[in-house]
């Protein structure tokens, strides 16, 4: 546990919880789950919620490990700030294909790694509209990774992948409208935001000793795999 962690995890129900309420943290949000990468800078407090300070939303195709860097230094110079200033990152951790998805989640825990900070992941889908809706986007192969959502924002199921024919489910849905037709029924355009990745990341924000590892959500091996007699690079 860092210094930070340490910091922003008082016991319940004493002071240093209410005081926890109350602070507010500068946080870099990353996400490279889908087509388009999100970087973006906000405050957060668990009593006045969220503000978005800048965020820039990078069409990037297959470039996400080219592109997502210089985002970040974007987003920093257009809030006047330095990697100095930050006090959390959070992810999200997908589901996305294999190659782009990895990018973000290892940059998010070499930034925090580098600088002692607390990192937190969230489902991607969770940062994807409001309210009670299903969100699909494109997983590739004709298919698409989708999960419900009830009223309050909680997610009900998945996340999973399928072939948007046979989902089964009335919405509505919100994400990539290019599934409009293959599931029946419209499908409002939505993506990830950081206003989005910080909400859902409000119980770990809150308490960043509850923040699980960083274990990014493929639901399927990638698309290019190495051949069978290339060994695995330790970790140390």
């Amino acid at each position: 546990m860092t210094a930070n962690q340490r910091r922003w995890s008082p016991q319940p129900g004493t002071t240093g919880e209410r005081q926890l309420l109350s602070a507010v943290v500068l946080v870099l949000a990353l996400d490279t789950a889908t087509p388009t990468l999100v970087a973006g800078l906000a405050r957060w407090s668990g009593e006045r919620g969220v503000e978005v300070l800048a965020e820039r939303s990078v069409p990037s195709g297959n470039r996400h490990a080219e592109l997502l860097t210089p985002a970040i230094s974007g987003v920093l110079a257009d809030a006047g700030l330095t990697m100095g200033d930050l006090e959390a990152v959070v992810t999200g951790l997908g589901p996305g294909p294999f190659t782009g998805l990895r990018v973000g989640v290892v940059t998010a825990a070499a930034l925090a790694d580098a600088r002692g900070l607390p990192v937190v992941g969230v489902c991607s889908l969770d940062a994807i509209g409001s309210g009670a809706r299903t969100v699909v986007t494109d997983a590739r192969r004709k298919e698409i990774y989708w999960a419900t959502y009830a009223a309050d924002g909680a997610r009900a199921d998945g996340p999973a992948v399928v072939r948007p024919e046979e989902l089964g489910l009335p919405g509505p849905f919100v994400g990539d409208p290019a599934f409009t037709g293959r599931l029946g029924a419209p499908v409002a355009p939505a993506d990830v935001t950081t206003a989005g990745l910080l909400r859902a990341a409000a119980p770990q924000l809150a308490d960043p000793s509850s923040a699980g590892p960083l274990l990014p959500l493929y639901l399927r091996r990638p698309d290019a795999t190495p051949p069978a007699a290339i060994k695995a690079v330790s970790q140390r």
